[in-house]
């Protein structure tokens, strides 16, 4: 409501200004104006509330709008941040400095498997399924040109059994496919031991900086004797408890990210295991059973 008000009042205020320098002065107000004996409420006149000259008065008695702020001040606001920054590493100790090298190591592993992920397919299933599908139709050539080539887990493990039942006999072409499907499964996991890692050892360097800070805390009260103040225990303590903050903000997401790793990594071992076992029960076509004999 405060904006139309006053782009109303930017818009008639030279127009109203104007009409001031033209229109001649009222001697009937201006006697009111200076006369000793008129009463305060005659010192602001009346205006009607529908005139442009109350709509250009009007925003001068509202609230003054934010002042939107210049790139000096964003500067400013971003050296506090940064001096703030360094003053909470300072005042956690060593037990910090580690948490924020964790914290750095954590976004990077969690950005390198998402982008590790993508490209080993998993979130990506239909060309195995359409090989596997096509296999089951009997027509083994089209299975195989489907995955042939491709990067995917998937994909790379119905290429290993379709290839292994070409030229193995079933039982050699299985302990192949599986041992291909260890293999790809284990290059996915790839990355999750260290953000488990991360995620157990985070809360116990907080845990560990906020011991040594109140340590320090205590001994600096114990010297104080008899003049110990007790602001000076309590800005120790909160001090100290900082690193248990940071430890926690840094485990969290690493265990959350962790979980979500293993669930898609699970997904594609079922996945596989599914298209696997459904090539090897599917009859073999005409074709490969020549071969084979």
């Amino acid at each position: 409501m405060k904006t139309p008000l006053v782009l109303a009042a930017l818009l008639l205020l030279p127009a109203w200004a104007l009409a001031q320098e033209a229109a001649p002065p009222v001697p009937a107000l201006t006697t009111e104006l200076t006369s000793p004996e008129a009463p305060a409420a005659a010192e602001t006149p009346s205006l009607p509330l529908d005139s442009p000259a109350a709509e250009a008065v009007a925003p001068e008695t509202t609230e003054a709008e934010p002042i939107l702020q210049t790139p000096q001040d964003l500067q400013s606001l971003a050296q506090g941040a940064l001096q703030d920054a360094v003053k909470f590493l300072k005042d956690g100790g060593p037990s910090i400095w580690a948490i924020a090298a964790l914290s750095v190591i954590t976004l990077a592993l969690i950005l390198w498997k998402v982008w590790r992920l993508a490209l080993l397919g998993a979130w990506s299933r239909g060309k195995a399924q359409q090989a596997v599908a096509a296999y089951e139709a009997g027509d083994s050539d089209r299975a195989l040109a489907l995955v042939l080539g491709r990067r995917g887990v998937r994909s790379k493990v119905v290429q290993a059994a379709l290839t292994s039942l070409r030229g193995l006999p079933e039982d050699h072409a299985r302990e192949e496919t599986a041992r291909i499907a260890k293999r790809e499964l284990a290059s996915a996991r790839a990355g999750l031991g260290a953000l488990e890692l991360i995620s157990t050892i985070a809360p116990l360097l907080g845990l560990l900086g906020t011991v040594l800070g109140m340590i320090a805390a205590f001994q600096a009260l114990q010297t104080a004797g008899s003049k110990a103040d007790p602001s000076m225990l309590a800005g120790g303590i909160w001090e100290a408890l900082l690193t248990t903050a940071a430890g926690m903000a840094v485990a969290i997401p690493a265990s959350a990210a962790l979980t979500w790793f293993e669930a898609v990594i699970d997904r594609m071992r079922r996945d596989v295991e599914d298209g696997a076992t459904r090539l090897f029960i599917t009859p073999k076509p005409q074709k490969l059973r020549l071969a084979a004999e």
